[in-house]
């Protein structure tokens, strides 16, 4: 899998370990509730387990905006969609256009649909994934057909 580039700002660069900057946004407590619903952080063999498993059950990409490392994009393999941002980058529209490239790149691998799981309190991510054309199967399942 190669790199995809989004837009000028945005890119996913395909997985290679880089714990030192990825660590960064998996030690921030807000970040790890909103994707976790966990209250303690990660820790690096934590995050090293997470990736190892993502990457060997999907593709895997860091989201590079403006040539700096600030979240982290998996498409697996049975159509589940994860995706982070460091807090610093949030709001930005960059997980919207990022999902889009997610889409283009599962109708390309010939998905029939995505699915995503979102705990009911993190209202940002939910938009997000309204905003990029997931529509709500119930409270916590968002779902899009690629037909």
């Amino acid at each position: 899998m190669e790199n995809i580039i989004i837009d000028d700002a945005i890119q996913l660069v395909k997985y290679y370990p880089n714990y030192k900057a990825s660590l960064k946004w998996y030690l921030d407590k807000d970040v790890c509730k909103q994707v976790d619903n966990r209250d303690e952080v990660y820790d690096l063999d934590l995050l090293k387990r997470m990736y190892q498993y993502l990457n060997k059950n999907g593709y895997l990409f860091y989201i590079k905006y403006k040539n700096r490392l600030c979240g982290d994009v998996c498409l697996q393999f049975n159509g589940d969609v994860a995706i982070v941002i460091s807090k610093e980058y949030q709001n930005r529209h960059i997980g919207r256009k990022v999902m889009q490239g997610i889409i283009e790149l599962a109708k390309e691998k010939g998905y029939k649909q995505l699915h995503a799981e979102i705990y009911s309190f993190n209202k940002q991510s939910q938009n997000m994934f309204l905003s990029a054309g997931f529509t709500r199967a119930d409270a916590e399942n968002f779902v899009i057909s690629l037909g």
